[in-house]
């Protein structure tokens, strides 16, 4: 690992102009759990870090009516997880974020960072982008606000702009009748990263949908919500046959990452699956009402 000095500074004005300042041999770092890999694997040299865990504005998390849930930057998985304002406003989120990699990570980790590294094979982006969550980044030019759909660009590729840090993550207030699920596929309980996820948010009434959201991660190069999937949740009262068939659209309209992971059939069939079965389960359905006539 290349020395580098490192910066500490302690507000997003003075953190952005050191980003602006040192150029591409700068990384800013927060947990450091995916920057200090990279580093160690010689992918990245940096000649400067900038620490940020000493700029308070880029903490906390907190519940404003008109906003929702405000998650600052720095908020470490583990938090989110434990948070009695997220288990309260936003249990999916909970949920997701107690599953996090592994509990290193999760103690160790942030919100912030995990947005900004771009990976599609973790957890937050397409929970948050089901949701409806955005993103608000700072800089020395002033603050701007962009959806999850906007903020995650390509395959490790991010909205941010050089000078640019995260400064939090706004959940909004769920509506009446909304509930969501998130679900995970791993080939292997020892990975920490799951091969397929599937992000559903509805507001329902009974069995009939009324609005849905049904992201797809991990398997593809960078989160995206099913528009078809989503419309035909809404087309009818919800049966086992309704959410094998949404399923299908979700595989067919997909198009999976090819790796050494998996192969792109191997991932659609498991997005196939995780989806029925979410649809399945957030909806109350027993696969035993197969057997019914």
């Amino acid at each position: 690992m290349r020395d580098f000095e490192l910066l500490q500074p302690t507000t997003v004005a003075e953190a952005s102009t050191m980003l602006a300042d040192g150029g591409e041999d700068c990384r800013a770092m927060a947990g450091g759990t995916a920057l200090m890999l990279v580093m160690r694997q010689r992918m990245v040299s940096p000649s400067h870090l900038i620490w940020l865990n000493g700029i308070e504005a880029l903490r906390g998390i907190r519940f404003d009516p008109a906003l929702g849930l405000r998650i600052g930057a720095l908020s470490l998985h583990s938090e989110i997880a434990r948070s009695p304002l997220v288990q309260a406003h936003c249990p999916m989120l909970a949920s997701m974020a107690a599953r996090v990699a592994n509990p290193q990570v999760r103690n160790q980790g942030t919100l912030g960072g995990n947005l900004c590294y771009g990976d599609p094979s973790t957890d937050p982006p397409s929970c948050l982008m089901a949701l409806g969550a955005q993103v608000v980044l700072a800089s020395v030019r002033g603050e701007r606000v962009l959806s999850m759909e906007e903020f995650l660009v390509d395959y490790f590729v991010t909205a941010l702009a050089p000078d640019e840090l995260v400064l939090e993550v706004r959940v909004p207030p769920a509506p009446d009748h909304q509930q969501g699920l998130y679900t995970r596929f791993k080939r292997t309980a020892a990975e920490h990263r799951p091969l397929a996820s599937v992000a559903l948010v509805v507001q329902r009434q009974g069995l009939q949908c009324l609005q849905a959201s049904l992201v797809v991660g991990a398997s593809v190069p960078v989160p995206r919500r099913l528009a078809r999937a989503e419309q035909l949740l809404c087309s009818q009262p919800m049966s086992l046959e309704l959410a094998a068939e949404a399923a299908a659209l979700v595989a067919a309209d997909i198009e999976p990452i090819s790796d050494l992971r998996g192969s792109d059939s191997y991932r659609r069939e498991m997005v196939r699956v995780n989806a029925q079965r979410s649809i399945e389960a957030l909806f109350g359905l027993s696969p035993q009402e197969r057997m019914q006539p």
